[in-house]
């Protein structure tokens, strides 16, 4: 018997990041499925793809929908589909001097539905993750070493963590340094809003040599994250197949 076909809309651009290594290592996943048809675009403008697709998976950031985008991504919620958020959706960010890298408290709509904002993150340095819910998307997944940025977030309403790092301390460089009073810090969670709910994944930081322009000509170092981690890529796998409506607690 044939699958259904299934849409599913990628949203993949920003700053400060290598946007063309995440897309291809994504759409290699998506490959993986005979039965999906996938579009891409740069930020939310492509809104009428956006209410077409089953699925939504977005790797940004600095990309911010507007009211009447936003509007969009609230409909497509509101017709019971899922959005997997991964890295810097939820990161909006602007330097200013004698303060470093602000976090303005902007667009509470759409930080309301991916569930949390970026706000900081210590220096990129290896750190452990571990499960913390019994839910098919992290059963069988043991502990591991991530070199990736540990995004320290406002948080909005409830979410249910399935995988945490343990850090408290300072991030340099950013305008609220100091996350000394934090222990446990929610890698991916599950977030509800309304009758649905945003499946939302920290790790994801890639960066090549020029993505640092215009603040850096030539960054030196090529940075792939969790990208080197087979584990990253069963998280991934699994946060499709949920998006898709293929992996939950009552289809596993």
């Amino acid at each position: 018997m044939a699958i259904a076909r299934k849409n599913l809309h990628l949203v993949c651009s920003g700053r400060y990041h290598d946007f063309d290594f995440a897309r291809l290592e994504l759409l290699k996943l998506f490959a993986e499925h005979d039965h999906v048809r996938v579009t891409v675009s740069q930020d939310y403008g492509d809104t009428a793809s956006i209410a077409a697709a089953d699925a939504l998976v977005t790797f940004t950031s600095d990309v911010i929908p507007d009211a009447d985008q936003t509007d969009t991504l609230e409909a497509f919620l509101r017709a019971d589909k899922r959005w997997f958020a991964l890295h810097g959706t939820n990161a909006l960010l602007r330097y200013e001097k004698g303060r470093g890298w602000v976090a303005p408290r902007k667009a509470r709509r759409f930080f309301e539905m991916v569930g949390s904002q970026f706000v900081a993150h210590p220096p990129i340095q290896p750190f452990t993750v571990s499960p913390s819910a019994d839910h098919p998307l992290v059963a069988g997944i043991e502990p591991f070493e991530a070199d990736d940025e540990i995004y320290l977030c406002r948080f909005f309403g409830d979410c249910r963590p399935l995988m945490v790092t343990e850090f408290t301390g300072e991030a340099p460089g950013f305008d609220e340094s100091n996350w000394t009073d934090i222990e446990q810090v929610p890698i991916m969670y599950l977030h509800p809003w309304e009758d649905n709910e945003v499946l939302y994944l920290n790790l994801g930081h890639a960066r090549g040599h020029y993505d640092m322009q215009p603040l850096v000509d030539w960054y030196d170092d090529v940075e792939r994250g969790s990208w080197k981690q087979p584990a990253f890529y069963e998280l991934l796998r699994r946060g499709i197949r949920w998006s898709l409506g293929e992996l939950d607690e009552h289809h596993a």
